[in-house]
C-alpha cells in the first residue's frame, strides 16, 4: 500500500501501512544484521581522507568536495558532516533553508553571508556559526572579491539519519548558485 500526500500522520492507514512493512520480519535481528555489516565496512574504512584526492562536486548549492556525508560508508566514522565550498570570485552559493547548527571556519578570501536578511561579513580565518533555530534560518554566502575565491570548511553534526533531513524546521533549496552547472 502506498500512501498518499494527503494522508495524515494519525490516519488509520499510516498504521496499516507501517504495520504490512513489518510483516514477516524480524526487526531484533535485522539490528543484528545492521550491526554487522556496520563492523565489515569498520574493516574497510578510511582514517585519513587525502583533500587533494577528493573531486569537486557541482551542485545547486555550488561548489562542494565532500570529507564526510551522511551517504558515504567510507570514513570510520559518521557523526560529523563535512565539506569545504569553494566561491570563485564575486559569486555566491546557493539560498538555502537551514535547520542550523553548521560551524563554518573562513579557509581562504572574504566576504558575507545573509542569514534571515541580515548581513555578516567575514574574512580568512574567521568562524561563522549557524545556530539551530526551532524554524531553521535562511542562509546565502557571498564573495566579496572580485579575484580572489573563497574557500569554506563547513561542518556540523550528521543528524540527518538519526533526525531525518529536514530535522523538524525543513531543508529546501531557495536559490540556486550560478556557478551550477547541470
Amino acid at each position: 500500500m502506498t500512501m498518499s500526500a494527503k494522508d495524515n500522520h494519525q490516519g488509520l492507514e499510516r498504521m496499516d501501512w507501517m504495520l504490512e512493512n513489518m510483516k514477516g520480519r524480524n526487526l531484533w535481528d535485522e539490528i543484528f544484521k545492521l550491526r554487522d555489516e556496520q563492523r565489515d565496512d569498520l574493516k574497510k574504512s578510511v582514517w585519513l581522507i587525502k583533500g587533494k584526492m577528493l573531486p569537486e562536486e557541482n551542485n545547486k548549492q555550488g561548489l562542494m568536495s565532500w570529507y564526510m556525508h551522511p551517504l558515504l560508508k567510507g570514513p570510520c566514522i559518521n557523526t560529523l558532516k563535512i565539506f569545504v565550498q569553494r566561491i570563485p570570485p564575486g559569486s555566491r552559493s546557493g539560498r538555502i533553508h537551514h535547520p542550523g547548527n553548521q560551524v563554518i571556519f573562513i579557509w581562504e578570501g572574504q566576504g558575507y553571508s545573509v542569514f534571515d536578511g541580515q548581513k555578516h561579513h567575514w574574512s580568512a580565518n574567521d568562524v561563522l556559526m549557524i545556530p539551530l533555530r526551532l524554524k531553521g534560518t535562511t542562509v546565502q554566502h557571498f564573495n566579496s572579491s572580485p579575484d580572489q575565491q573563497v574557500k569554506l570548511i563547513c561542518c556540523e553534526p550528521n543528524a540527518f539519519l538519526s533526525m531525518w533531513v529536514d530535522r523538524g524546521s525543513g531543508f529546501e533549496q531557495l536559490e540556486t548558485s550560478p556557478d551550477y552547472q547541470p
